[in-house]
Protein backbone atom coordinates (compact mmCIF):
# COMPACT_ATOMS: atom_id res chain seq x y z
CA UNK A 1 0.00 0.00 0.00
CA UNK A 2 1.39 3.38 -1.00
CA UNK A 3 1.88 6.26 1.40
CA UNK A 4 -0.97 8.21 -0.29
CA UNK A 5 -3.37 5.28 0.18
CA UNK A 6 -2.41 5.02 3.84
CA UNK A 7 -3.01 8.75 4.31
CA UNK A 8 -6.39 8.49 2.54
CA UNK A 9 -7.39 5.61 4.81
CA UNK A 10 -6.39 7.61 7.91
CA UNK A 11 -8.28 10.71 6.68
CA UNK A 12 -11.43 8.65 6.10
CA UNK A 13 -11.46 6.97 9.53
CA UNK A 14 -13.03 9.96 11.37
CA UNK A 15 -15.80 10.12 8.77
CA UNK A 16 -16.60 6.46 9.36
CA UNK A 17 -16.72 7.16 13.11
CA UNK A 18 -19.20 9.98 12.42
CA UNK A 19 -21.38 7.50 10.53
CA UNK A 20 -21.41 5.19 13.53
CA UNK A 21 -22.38 8.09 15.79
CA UNK A 22 -25.22 9.00 13.41
CA UNK A 23 -26.42 5.38 13.37
CA UNK A 24 -26.33 5.22 17.17
CA UNK A 25 -28.33 8.44 17.52
CA UNK A 26 -30.83 7.26 14.90
CA UNK A 27 -31.21 3.97 16.75
CA UNK A 28 -31.85 5.88 19.97
CA UNK A 29 -34.40 8.04 18.13
CA UNK A 30 -36.37 4.99 16.99
CA UNK A 31 -36.08 3.45 20.45
CA UNK A 32 -37.51 6.68 21.89
CA UNK A 33 -40.40 6.60 19.40
CA UNK A 34 -41.31 3.04 20.29
CA UNK A 35 -40.92 3.81 24.00
CA UNK A 36 -43.24 6.78 23.54
CA UNK A 37 -45.81 4.50 21.97
CA UNK A 38 -45.53 2.02 24.85
CA UNK A 39 -45.96 4.80 27.43
CA UNK A 40 -48.92 6.27 25.51
CA UNK A 41 -50.71 2.95 25.18
CA UNK A 42 -49.93 1.99 28.78
CA UNK A 43 -51.38 5.24 30.08
CA UNK A 44 -54.54 5.29 27.98
CA UNK A 45 -57.64 3.20 27.67
CA UNK A 46 -56.45 2.01 24.24
CA UNK A 47 -54.69 -1.33 24.23
CA UNK A 48 -52.96 -1.14 20.89
CA UNK A 49 -53.74 0.16 17.45
CA UNK A 50 -56.83 -1.98 16.89
CA UNK A 51 -56.06 -2.51 13.22
CA UNK A 52 -54.52 -5.15 11.00
CA UNK A 53 -51.25 -4.05 9.44
CA UNK A 54 -51.39 -3.77 5.64
CA UNK A 55 -49.91 -6.74 3.76
CA UNK A 56 -47.82 -4.17 1.89
CA UNK A 57 -45.61 -3.90 4.99
CA UNK A 58 -44.81 -7.60 4.68
CA UNK A 59 -43.92 -7.18 1.00
CA UNK A 60 -41.77 -4.15 1.72
CA UNK A 61 -39.95 -6.17 4.38
CA UNK A 62 -39.07 -8.81 1.79
CA UNK A 63 -37.93 -6.09 -0.63
CA UNK A 64 -35.66 -4.36 1.87
CA UNK A 65 -34.14 -7.67 2.98
CA UNK A 66 -33.38 -8.46 -0.67
CA UNK A 67 -31.83 -5.01 -1.05
CA UNK A 68 -29.56 -5.76 1.89
CA UNK A 69 -28.36 -8.86 0.02
CA UNK A 70 -27.64 -6.86 -3.13
CA UNK A 71 -25.79 -4.26 -1.03
CA UNK A 72 -23.70 -7.04 0.51
CA UNK A 73 -22.88 -8.33 -2.98
CA UNK A 74 -21.93 -4.80 -4.11
CA UNK A 75 -19.54 -4.45 -1.17
CA UNK A 76 -18.02 -7.86 -1.86
CA UNK A 77 -17.54 -6.97 -5.54
CA UNK A 78 -15.90 -3.68 -4.54
CA UNK A 79 -13.43 -5.49 -2.28
CA UNK A 80 -12.35 -7.72 -5.15
CA UNK A 81 -12.21 -4.77 -7.61
CA UNK A 82 -15.04 -6.14 -9.77
CA UNK A 83 -16.40 -2.73 -10.71
CA UNK A 84 -18.97 -4.00 -13.21
CA UNK A 85 -20.57 -6.22 -10.57
CA UNK A 86 -20.29 -3.47 -7.99
CA UNK A 87 -22.27 -1.10 -10.23
CA UNK A 88 -24.85 -3.78 -11.09
CA UNK A 89 -25.53 -4.57 -7.45
CA UNK A 90 -25.63 -0.89 -6.52
CA UNK A 91 -28.21 -0.29 -9.25
CA UNK A 92 -30.25 -3.23 -7.97
CA UNK A 93 -30.03 -1.95 -4.40
CA UNK A 94 -31.23 1.49 -5.48
CA UNK A 95 -34.12 0.02 -7.48
CA UNK A 96 -35.15 -2.15 -4.53
CA UNK A 97 -34.90 0.89 -2.24
CA UNK A 98 -37.18 2.86 -4.54
CA UNK A 99 -39.57 -0.13 -4.65
CA UNK A 100 -39.57 -0.23 -0.84
CA UNK A 101 -40.38 3.48 -0.76
CA UNK A 102 -43.26 2.99 -3.23
CA UNK A 103 -44.69 0.02 -1.33
CA UNK A 104 -44.63 2.03 1.91
CA UNK A 105 -46.54 4.86 0.22
CA UNK A 106 -49.03 2.29 -1.06
CA UNK A 107 -49.43 1.03 2.52
CA UNK A 108 -50.22 4.59 3.60
CA UNK A 109 -52.89 4.88 0.90
CA UNK A 110 -54.35 1.57 2.12
CA UNK A 111 -54.48 2.92 5.67
CA UNK A 112 -56.18 6.13 4.51
CA UNK A 113 -58.75 4.17 2.48
CA UNK A 114 -59.55 2.23 5.63
CA UNK A 115 -60.10 5.37 7.71
CA UNK A 116 -56.77 5.39 9.52
CA UNK A 117 -55.40 8.92 9.36
CA UNK A 118 -52.45 10.67 10.93
CA UNK A 119 -54.82 12.83 12.99
CA UNK A 120 -57.00 10.09 14.41
CA UNK A 121 -59.03 9.96 17.63
CA UNK A 122 -57.04 6.82 18.46
CA UNK A 123 -53.62 8.47 18.55
CA UNK A 124 -51.92 5.09 18.81
CA UNK A 125 -52.79 4.60 15.13
CA UNK A 126 -50.99 7.85 14.30
CA UNK A 127 -47.78 6.23 15.47
CA UNK A 128 -47.84 4.06 12.31
CA UNK A 129 -47.30 7.18 10.22
CA UNK A 130 -44.64 8.50 12.59
CA UNK A 131 -42.67 5.22 12.60
CA UNK A 132 -42.89 4.64 8.87
CA UNK A 133 -42.45 8.32 7.97
CA UNK A 134 -39.26 8.68 9.98
CA UNK A 135 -38.00 5.44 8.48
CA UNK A 136 -38.78 6.69 4.97
CA UNK A 137 -36.68 9.78 5.66
CA UNK A 138 -33.78 7.45 6.47
CA UNK A 139 -34.49 5.42 3.31
CA UNK A 140 -34.40 8.63 1.27
CA UNK A 141 -31.04 9.55 2.82
CA UNK A 142 -29.80 6.03 2.10
CA UNK A 143 -30.88 6.31 -1.53
CA UNK A 144 -28.96 9.58 -1.86
CA UNK A 145 -25.90 7.93 -0.32
CA UNK A 146 -26.22 4.94 -2.68
CA UNK A 147 -26.64 7.23 -5.70
CA UNK A 148 -23.48 9.10 -4.70
CA UNK A 149 -21.60 5.81 -4.30
CA UNK A 150 -22.81 4.64 -7.70
CA UNK A 151 -21.85 7.95 -9.32
CA UNK A 152 -18.38 7.74 -7.76
CA UNK A 153 -17.96 4.19 -9.07
CA UNK A 154 -18.24 5.50 -12.63
CA UNK A 155 -15.46 7.99 -11.98
CA UNK A 156 -11.81 7.09 -11.80
CA UNK A 157 -11.26 7.28 -8.07
CA UNK A 158 -8.71 5.45 -5.99
CA UNK A 159 -9.72 2.01 -4.75
CA UNK A 160 -9.34 3.15 -1.12
CA UNK A 161 -11.94 5.88 -1.67
CA UNK A 162 -14.18 3.55 -3.65
CA UNK A 163 -14.12 0.98 -0.84
CA UNK A 164 -14.76 3.69 1.72
CA UNK A 165 -17.80 4.95 -0.20
CA UNK A 166 -19.21 1.44 -0.57
CA UNK A 167 -18.56 0.66 3.11
CA UNK A 168 -20.35 3.81 4.26
CA UNK A 169 -23.33 3.06 2.03
CA UNK A 170 -23.35 -0.55 3.18
CA UNK A 171 -23.26 0.34 6.88
CA UNK A 172 -26.11 2.80 6.49
CA UNK A 173 -28.22 0.59 4.23
CA UNK A 174 -27.95 -2.44 6.51
CA UNK A 175 -28.90 -0.16 9.40
CA UNK A 176 -32.14 0.98 7.72
CA UNK A 177 -32.89 -2.67 6.94
CA UNK A 178 -32.48 -3.68 10.58
CA UNK A 179 -34.52 -0.69 11.79
CA UNK A 180 -37.38 -1.58 9.44
CA UNK A 181 -37.44 -5.19 10.64
CA UNK A 182 -37.52 -3.90 14.23
CA UNK A 183 -40.37 -1.48 13.42
CA UNK A 184 -42.33 -4.05 11.45
CA UNK A 185 -42.17 -6.62 14.24
CA UNK A 186 -43.06 -3.91 16.76
CA UNK A 187 -46.08 -2.87 14.66
CA UNK A 188 -47.21 -6.48 14.27
CA UNK A 189 -46.99 -7.07 18.01
CA UNK A 190 -49.06 -3.95 18.74
CA UNK A 191 -51.66 -4.07 15.98
CA UNK A 192 -54.50 -5.45 18.12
Amino acid sequence: MSKIQQEDRLNLAPKKFNMWIFIFTSFMFFAALTSGFIVYVGGSSAHGMNIKMPDAFMYSTAVIMLSSLTMFLAARAAKSSQFGKQRLYLWLTIMLGVAFFGIQLYAWSYLVKNGIYFSNPNASQSFIYVFTGMHLLHIFAGLLLLANTLWRSYRSIEQVKNLYSVQMSSIFWHFVDIIWIYLYVFLLLNQQ
